[in-house]
């Protein structure tokens, strides 16, 4: 039982002293940046999504004419 109260004062103090946490305006600025990069991701999977559906009801068109 004492290591797990050591681990957390530990953990507590790495929290709080060494580590660097990011300002409001950074952690916007990520969000912003992760917000547009899954809008792109999205727009690009829908894509290839609604291009290989064309395709493949062309060629299973084709076949059955």
């Amino acid at each position: 039982m004492a290591k797990v109260v050591q681990f957390i004062k530990e953990s507590y103090e790495e929290m709080t002293q060494k580590v660097t946490w990011p300002t409001w305006g950074e952690l916007q600025n990520s969000a912003v940046l992760v917000l547009v990069a899954s809008a792109i991701i999205a727009l690009v999977v829908l894509a290839m999504d609604k291009g290989s559906n064309y395709i493949l009801e062309t060629f299973y068109n084709s076949l059955s004419n």
